[in-house]
């Protein structure tokens, strides 16, 4: 059995129209609410064995304020094309960058639609994942090589109130 967290990054600044969508940073909410969802994945024992985030400025913040909460002691794994990503770039991501048994749940920290249509293939669940939203599924896999459509389980989805 595995645990896949899914990670919409956290709220982002749209103060400064000159940079690129994909060097858009966090905005005070996302800078505050990141560190909060950490903590509340570790009071929940939901400490990965992995994080793959986005190459986006604001996913990568929000990823590294997650591993600081959690106290993740490895090298995060960031990815370009987790950027605008469909599912079919998510899973490829996992299949081959988790495949270590060890990594028994991985994080992937990303950006919606994409997010939310990987929740639906892997799960056949709708599941709205706002801004810092989790999203939590188990698999019934040995393998993260194995990951494909429709094997997972929607758990829990844990949004950060305000």
């Amino acid at each position: 059995m595995k645990t896949l967290l899914i990670l919409r990054h956290a709220k982002s600044s749209w103060k400064h129209p000159e940079l690129s969508d994909h060097d858009r940073p966090l905005n005070k909410r996302g800078k505050h609410d990141a560190p909060i969802m950490g903590r509340q994945m570790r009071e929940k024992r939901l400490v990965p064995d992995l994080i793959i985030s986005s190459t986006a400025v604001r996913a990568k913040d929000t990823a590294v304020a997650i591993a600081e909460a959690v106290k993740y002691k490895r090298e995060i794994v960031f990815l370009p094309s987790l950027y605008a990503a469909i599912p079919d770039a998510y899973i490829k991501a996992i299949n081959d960058t988790a495949e270590d048994d060890d990594n028994s749940t991985v994080l992937v920290v990303g950006h919606n639609p994409g997010l939310e249509e990987l929740i639906e293939v892997l799960t056949g669940e709708m599941c709205e994942l706002p801004t810092c939203g989790l999203a939590i599924i188990e698999l019934p896999i040995e393998n993260w090589s194995t990951l494909n459509m429709r094997q997972g389980k929607l758990i829990e989805r844990i949004r950060i109130e305000h």
